[in-house]
């Protein structure tokens, strides 16, 4: 595991600092980032991504499973809870009714590595109309899951597991086997195993998207993901368009994907 996994604070200001440099300029065609508006981040952990929209006026929501994760978002923007900018919600999706909960729609909602560890994604995206407002859009960011590091296998505890590429795509018996014997805990190869589960491609997104009567406003494949800028000090670079353009292939050379839908 990566000290940044570990370090709360620099990762709030990683993805602080990722959404103002890359996914608001992404986003800049279709959402006025200067005019406040309303955002909902679904997964909102450490709420770094809600940061830099609080930062620009915006009203903000985030909803985050993990009670803890919350907590630590609350410490984190504690000037903002305070002034009403920002609110969050330990809440599985699925039970929160937004025009009685959440007092309003939104014009943007954000996930950002976050629908590849949905089950049912098909269910999940539908249910983002319930949030819309009439021509509001959804952002997603997220690693295809035939890419190198597409497991996540990174957060592993040990250091060959954690740096090798494609060790993911084993079929599930033997990846069990092969974590076990590395010495991941039950716990980590649950949480593994469950990525391998829920694990998405750029074909079965797109798909899906179409399945659930929504349409795709701009996307925008990356041979090396923005926030590795940060994570690891490498340049981020958009993938190359002959690249892109090959179905299936793209997804094992291709380390991130932005998407707005609508």
């Amino acid at each position: 595991m990566y000290d940044f996994h570990k370090d709360k604070e620099r990762y709030f200001k990683i993805q602080k600092e990722v959404t103002e440099e890359y996914i608001i300029p992404f986003l800049s065609d279709f959402f006025n980032i200067g005019k406040p508006q309303t955002v909902l981040e679904i997964g909102s952990a450490e709420a770094g991504v809600l940061k830099a929209f609080t930062d620009k006026g915006h009203n903000c929501v985030g909803i985050e499973l993990s009670s803890n994760r919350v907590e630590t978002a609350k410490t984190l923007m504690a000037k903002e809870l305070e002034e009403k900018k920002v609110r969050f919600f330990s809440r599985n999706i699925y039970d929160i009714n937004p025009e009685e909960e959440l007092e309003f729609k939104f014009d943007l909602i954000i996930l950002k590595d976050v629908i590849e560890h949905i089950h049912d994604q098909e269910k999940f995206i539908s249910i983002l109309k319930n949030f819309l407002k009439k021509n509001g859009k959804v952002f997603f960011a997220f690693p295809p899951w035939q890419m190198p590091f597409g497991g996540h296998q990174q957060v592993a505890a040990n250091k060959l597991i954690s740096t090798s590429p494609y060790i993911h795509l084993l079929p599930m018996f033997l990846y069990k086997f092969v974590l076990k014997i590395f010495g991941e805990t039950d716990a980590k190869i649950e949480s593994l195993t469950e990525i391998k589960e829920t694990g998405i491609s750029i074909e079965r997104f797109e798909k899906i998207i179409k399945n659930s009567k929504y349409n795709i406003v701009k996307k925008k494949f990356y041979l090396f993901n923005p926030i590795y800028k940060w994570k690891f000090d490498i340049k981020p670079r958009e993938q190359f368009s002959f690249i892109s353009s090959i179905p299936y292939i793209r997804n094992f050379f291709t380390f991130g994907v932005y998407y707005i839908i609508e």
